[in-house]
């Protein structure tokens, strides 16, 4: 045994040179230096090159049926109060939503862009006088419950309309315009017209998210009081419909859930407005994808291409001016699956 151990430690692939036949040199040595470094290089690089993931983009048909599209927004209106400010969303079905207000959070900001208060959800202040009015006319009593009128706008006889935003939504949904809030009990207690002129001169940030169909639509910024269908502004008394500046920053805007990598082009995008009123449109056309990464849970969002569009007011004289996002929806869709090298 103590042979074969011997054998064995005397094994050499690299047999040494006599040191009679050799001499160590400088320049030796600085080959010697060179060449471990570019060894120690090209080892970890190509380690580096081995453990490295790439993103293969795969398109098939998109086959999903009955989807819901989430949109996820942050807007910024330097000249637009958030009281005159409303989020609409319509689509090809004909299902429309006026005024959103769930999962949507408005910001007042002064005309430097910096924020007034607390951020708030859209309830507009207390009420400020007596007792409510019923429906029926008399004022609300001891344990009575309150019931308040729509003022001709309700669809049955026992909807009631308790806010300001109540009637508000009855009359869009009749498609009749609201002339002059301080008429309604509700509007006139809660101090609407008071807060339209409080918030002269401000700009608003309105962000959160959406559900729509998955089909196509739009999506929209507009005055708070609109037409049923037309949108037609109506309250010039109190909205300045002619000094209505639709000029915006987009701080983000995304279809679906984030993944690595992906990229918005909208996001950071500004445009400043230098006559009042005016359309503005994007184009959109989302595409539907699938990441899959190495580890962890499948993600499917969305990617998207814009292109953009403004109408001046000679042209859109039956558009209410602001600001449309239109998307669509791509037959082709995107699977991104994860792969090493």
């Amino acid at each position: 045994m103590k042979r074969v151990l011997s054998r064995v430690r005397n094994l050499d692939v690299y047999p040494k040179v006599n040191e009679d036949f050799y001499s160590r040199t400088l320049s030796g040595g600085l080959i010697t230096l060179a060449s471990s470094i570019a060894i120690f290089f090209l080892l970890v690089s190509e380690l580096g090159l081995y453990l490295q993931t790439v993103t293969e983009t795969k398109l098939v048909v998109d086959t999903s049926r009955g989807e819901k599209l989430k949109i996820n927004f942050d807007i910024t209106f330097p000249a637009v109060s958030c009281v005159l400010l409303s989020l609409d969303a319509i689509d090809i079905s004909g299902e429309q939503h006026l005024d959103i207000k769930h999962a949507v959070i408005k910001e007042r900001i002064d005309n430097k862009g910096n924020l007034i208060q607390v951020t708030t959800h859209h309830h507009i202040g207390n009420p400020k006088m007596g007792k409510p009015m019923q429906k029926h006319g008399g004022e609300i009593q001891h344990n009575e419950t309150y019931c308040g009128s729509c003022y001709g706008a309700e669809l049955s006889s026992d909807e009631c309309c308790n806010s300001c935003d109540e009637v508000r939504e009855a009359y869009r949904r009749r498609g009749w315009g609201v002339m002059n809030p301080d008429l309604f009990d509700q509007c006139k207690r809660e101090g609407f017209v008071q807060r339209i002129k409080d918030e002269e001169g401000e700009g608003c940030t309105m962000y959160g998210s959406l559900e729509v169909n998955k089909m196509a639509g739009n999506f929209h910024f507009v005055k708070s009081f609109h037409l049923e269908n037309l949108h037609a502004p109506h309250d010039v008394k109190y909205y300045k419909e002619d000094g209505y500046n639709i000029s915006h920053r987009i701080n983000k805007l995304s279809f679906g859930d984030a993944y690595p990598g992906i990229i918005n082009p909208l996001d950071g995008v500004h445009w400043f407005q230098e006559t009042p009123n005016g359309m503005y449109q994007y184009f959109i056309k989302v595409v539907p994808t699938v990441y899959t990464p190495l580890r962890g849970p499948v993600i499917r969002s969305n990617q998207f291409s814009v292109t953009e569009h403004y109408k001046g007011p000679e042209i859109s004289q039956r558009t209410p001016p602001g600001v449309f996002f239109y998307y669509d929806h791509s037959a082709i869709k995107a699977s991104l699956p994860l792969q090493g090298l």
